[in-house]
């Protein structure tokens, strides 16, 4: 702790440099490796276990000296000498990915103090519950490779392997869909089948899963399936995939995924869209992560989100 003592309080003071790199209610997170490599010469022949020694004892150092310096401003600021004010240091991580507010992915090797692994995930899209979990696990893949250093030519591989199983006739269709709850089946359906028709009336302004849960009840009415499985309701919780022109003139369906008609099957087979899917569930937000990383020719202001050391 020595070569600490004599530490200005700004060692790493470059104009126009934010060290800073994300900030949420109570909880600020800094790019400690400009201070490091000030402090320790040697730091790119350190490993990386010595680096995160080297790391918890300026945090630990520092934590002390802003809790001290509390202090003083509750005393100039608040004429008041004791307050509950303190710094800690919560956890150490050695790479991290911030997209926006509570949305992020750090590498944590120790947390409060106890060594550890792991890498947390807050917030990420691919996370939530309305997102395929076979892409939700692709994707939260190659966020733990990026994190941990892999190059853009092993994401570029993997994607590819990932595409071309995807897009394989041996993928079971059912694991595409997108999981969502139907809130607002009553709201736009507008009306039953005429006679000789086959499908409902949708009222306009109807959003894509609820107007594909409405062709799925539809079918199993046309088809007489309606007896032997169940029909979607109010507040099911379905999925939905868009589909290829079709002779029905549908342009997604939805389904349960506990009771899925055999000719529903066969029709999601011939007709589901994986391409669509691939592009719409996974593709599209690759793209953004692909920005964020520097990976495309154009300059992303997210690119410095991305850090390591």
């Amino acid at each position: 702790m020595k070569q600490l003592e004599t530490t200005p309080w700004f060692i790493c003071d470059k104009e126009d440099e934010n060290y800073c790199v994300y900030v949420d209610t109570d909880s600020n997170y800094y790019n400690a490796e400009p201070m490091l490599r000030k402090l320790y010469p040697n730091f790119d022949d350190m490993s990386e276990g010595e680096r995160d020694e080297k790391l918890e004892e300026i945090a630990l150092k520092y934590q002390d000296l802003i809790t001290k310096s509390y202090d003083t401003l509750a005393l100039e600021a608040f004429n008041v000498k004791s307050h509950r004010l303190e710094m800690k240091t919560e956890c150490m991580i050695r790479a991290g990915y911030f997209r926006a507010t509570r949305r992020y992915a750090q590498w944590i090797t120790k947390k409060e103090g106890v060594p550890t692994d792991d890498l947390d995930i807050k917030g990420l899209e691919f996370m939530k519950s309305n997102y395929p979990k076979i892409f939700g696990d692709f994707f939260k893949g190659v966020l733990q490779r990026v994190i941990k250093g892999a190059p853009q030519s092993e994401i570029d591989s993997l994607l590819t392997d990932f595409r071309t199983k995807i897009l394989s006739p041996d993928t079971n269709l059912t694991i595409l869909g997108n999981p969502t709850r139907v809130k607002t089946l009553d709201k736009y359906l507008a009306s039953s089948p005429r006679p000789g028709e086959m499908f409902s009336s949708i009222n306009q302004g109807a959003p894509a899963p609820v107007k594909a849960a409405i062709k799925y009840n539809d079918l199993l009415t046309f088809w007489k399936l309606d007896k032997q499985h169940s029909k979607i309701t109010q507040g099911d919780k379905v999925k939905w995939i868009y589909l290829k022109e079709n002779p029905y003139k549908i342009e997604a369906l939805a389904f349960l995924d506990f009771d899925i008609p055999e000719k529903i099957i066969t029709l999601l087979d011939k007709y589901a869209d994986k391409n669509r899917a691939f592009e719409s569930i996974l593709e599209s937000k690759l793209q953004g992560f692909y920005n964020d990383l520097g990976w495309e020719l154009n300059m992303n202001p997210y690119r410095n989100l991305i850090f390591s050391f």
